[in-house]
């Protein structure tokens, strides 16, 4: 991204404007977003998705909760659920969001639909401070698994794969083997 070029701003429900992002823009995200890890998604594949996906927003994140308020909200890892989320944007999710990235397949998955969006590890606290918890559903799996429902103002992320197949990760990785092949 050209660093004078000022971030985009987004507001759930996503629809095709996503399509237009590259890796490595910048985007504050404001709108309803749901969490959803492991436990989450496999109850999604079995019971359902508990909210209109269409232009929908996951946050692979297992929030803390006191009193009806965020305490903190920082990413997980994203690669654990590879396996088990293809289904989302096949039935309308437009963006993931947490740290890592994501394999191929979800890369594919993704491909014309929606893009994965990072996060930083590390700032719990800074996305609680964006955050009011709305509601949850699943509750019974747990404060970390269930999904809870949570309104943002202007979230900081990355587009880190976009719905063209760009991936940072991927770019950064055949950029670090490229320049230390053969030192180690």
């Amino acid at each position: 991204m050209n660093e004078d070029k000022q971030a985009v701003r987004l507001k759930t429900p996503l629809g095709e404007e996503v399509l237009n992002l590259k890796a490595g823009d910048h985007v504050l995200l404001s709108g309803t977003i749901y969490t959803a890890r492991d436990e989450a998604h496999l109850e999604m594949i079995e019971d359902g998705i508990p909210f209109n996906p269409e232009g929908a927003v996951i946050y692979h994140c297992g929030p803390v909760i006191q009193d009806n308020k965020i305490i903190a909200a920082g990413p997980t890892t994203s690669a654990r659920m590879n396996n088990i989320c293809s289904f989302l944007p096949e039935n309308g999710v437009r963006a993931f969001i947490g740290k890592g990235g994501m394999s191929d397949e979800v890369s594919e998955a993704l491909r014309g639909r929606g893009v994965y969006l990072a996060f930083t590890g590390g700032c719990a606290a800074l996305a609680a401070s964006k955050m009011e918890l709305k509601g949850v559903y699943f509750e019974e799996l747990g404060m970390a698994e269930a999904v809870w429902i949570i309104e943002i103002k202007d979230l900081p992320l990355t587009v880190a794969m976009d719905s063209e197949g760009g991936n940072l990760y991927r770019d950064v990785r055949a950029v670090a083997e490229e320049k230390f092949s053969g030192r180690f």
